[in-house]
């Protein structure tokens, strides 16, 4: 993106925008949270952050009937002028006692809107909690699982895309090992308990996009790793699925899915909307194959009733990224 300095300027010269620019430098927030914060009206923050995007410092993302605002600087940023930017406003708090009084006064808010993000967090798992129960009993500990995740990626994952995020953990297990943390999912539910989550995390270190895995919203080749888990067994077109994640991976990038060996328990197809009964070692090697990737052998990890497999795969240093609506070999 290609920023202006004269519309840059203007947008900063309002101690309101550059409060907002302070604070979303430590989390993403809505603009009701900004304004509960703040201590001003929504219409009139919303006012401000509109400055903000089109001067090119921050960016909305919609996620159901909520707007979420994130700064579009920082530190390290390759842009030497947006990194420039994100140095003066963090200088301006070091040096100017007024403002970096305001700032510290704003940021002690934040504590409420973390909190309150747990408490819903929270409450979202107590309602669900039998329904997910009656799942994990029939699976390997969650421990094991993760593991073998982490054993089998090792670490520098570079630029992370986690498809189908749900509560973000496994976001949160692969942060420290990534360079960047990319969550998607379709359901704002989820990716308000991802928010919750992720938040303690630094706010340039990752963030929360709304999407679906058959039409993922990023250009292609532009992750290093890519994960699913327990997700797949939710399409209706796998085959399409992988597709599509390999057009956003990067030549010599890798994939990890975990999901569900084979299975026959029926229940979790009309309880759970399960379309698919976890998966075959030699239908997601074709799948795999046809996607332009290298699998591994996989991992296997028994449970109770159900087994959990991570297959692992690279995806070739030559392969062309396509399109995933295509008629894909396997595809039922």
């Amino acid at each position: 993106m290609t920023m202006r300095i004269e519309p840059i300027m203007s947008a900063l010269a309002d101690p309101t925008r550059l409060r907002i620019m302070r604070l979303l430098a430590h989390m993403e927030l809505a603009v009701g949270e900004l304004a509960q914060v703040l201590g001003q009206s929504q219409p009139r923050v919303s006012r401000h952050v509109g400055i903000l995007c089109d001067s090119g410092l921050a960016e909305r993302r919609r996620e159901g009937s909520w707007v979420f605002l994130r700064q579009t600087i920082s530190i390290d940023s390759a842009r030497p002028l947006a990194a420039a930017l994100a140095r003066m406003l963090a200088l301006a708090e070091d040096e100017d006692e007024a403002f970096a009084a305001r700032c510290s006064e704003d940021r002690r808010h934040l504590a409420a809107i973390r909190a309150g993000r747990e408490k819903h967090a929270g409450e979202f798992f107590a309602r669900h909690a039998r329904e997910w129960d009656s799942i994990r009993s029939l699976l390997g500990p969650a421990q094991k699982v993760e593991a073998a995740l982490l054993k089998g990626l090792g670490g520098g994952l570079g630029r992370l895309l986690d498809i189908g995020t749900g509560t973000g953990r496994i976001a949160e297990l692969l942060a420290d090992k990534a360079d960047h943390v990319v969550a998607l999912d379709r359901s704002p539910e989820m990716l308000r308990l991802a928010r919750a989550r992720l938040q303690k995390l630094p706010a340039e270190r990752w963030e929360l996009v709304q999407g679906d895995f058959s039409a993922l919203p990023f250009e292609a080749d532009t992750f290093d790793t890519i994960v699913l888990h327990q997700v797949l067994h939710y399409a209706h077109e796998p085959a399409f699925a992988l597709a599509e994640a390999a057009r956003v991976c990067r030549p010599g990038g890798r994939i990890a899915i975990v999901d569900l060996a084979a299975h026959e328990r029926e229940e979790l197809r009309n309880r759970h909307a399960h379309v698919r009964l976890g998966f075959g070692d030699e239908q997601m090697l074709e799948w795999l194959t046809e996607s332009g990737f290298t699998p591994e052998p996989p991992a296997v990890i028994p449970g109770k009733g159900l087994t959990t497999k991570i297959w692992i795969a690279s995806r070739d240093e030559t392969a062309i990224s396509r399109p995933a609506l295509m008629q894909v070999k396997g595809a039922a």
